[in-house]
């Protein structure tokens, strides 16, 4: 296969084999979160928009023959096969953090490569191998928004019955910092949103049932 002419999830995940790489190592050689990776290999018919096609043709493009040779092999009836139990292929566990400011919680609007286009969520980050989830929190949430904040408790895990990543859910307290987009390519926007009008942006039967809860906890 010399042209990729639309690149695909599965596309993407056997390119990400090919050169042998980590879901990390992938999403950094692509400049994307790792949570875009993940959405590949749990939904291998999504077609990226414009803007992650370009990106998987330049690494496509710039990777030596070898790579090329083996994306090829890989793509083919029989090697597509072996994608699914490729090392690369991780299981992913994801810090989601509900952070309180008073009557308000933080959201970002993020970009969907499938139909639904733009969602609204809570800011996630990836939990690296070995690292704390309260870490993974408070750091992806900053990087993600700007904002600093602290955890207060653990409010549970599950598989999320959307992408089927592991989620670990963290109620945190604002401590300082102005919320902005600090990923444009995933993020639309970060808001401040009042913890009733929640459900207006994300459906109440998709978001975490102790997070319902604490959302109506008093300020």
């Amino acid at each position: 296969m010399d042209v990729v002419e639309i690149w695909s999830g599965q596309h993407a995940c056997t390119l990400q084999a090919a050169l042998r790489m980590t879901n990390e190592a992938f999403a950094e050689r692509l400049g994307i979160a790792q949570r875009t990776v993940a959405t590949w290999h749990t939904n291998p018919a999504v077609v990226p928009r414009a803007e992650m096609q370009q990106l998987l043709d330049e690494v496509y493009e710039t990777a030596s023959p070898a790579v090329r040779r083996r994306f090829a092999l890989l793509a083919s009836s029989e090697g597509t096969a072996a994608v699914a139990g490729s090392p690369a292929v991780q299981p992913l566990r994801v810090a989601v953090a509900v952070v309180i400011r008073a009557d308000q919680t933080l959201l970002v609007c993020r970009r969907e490569d499938d139909a639904s286009g733009l969602t609204w969520q809570f800011p996630a980050g990836v939990i690296k191998p070995g690292a704390r989830a309260e870490t993974a929190t408070v750091r992806e949430t900053l990087d993600e928004t700007g904002v600093h904040c602290a955890v207060v408790r653990n409010l549970g895990n599950r598989l999320h019955p959307v992408t089927g990543v592991q989620c670990e859910y963290f109620l945190c307290e604002f401590l300082a910092g102005e919320a902005k987009n600090s990923d444009v390519l995933e993020n639309v926007d970060v808001l401040w949103v009042a913890k009733t009008a929640v459900t207006r942006l994300i459906p109440a039967d998709r978001i975490f049932p102790p997070i319902l809860a604490a959302l109506e906890e008093a300020p």
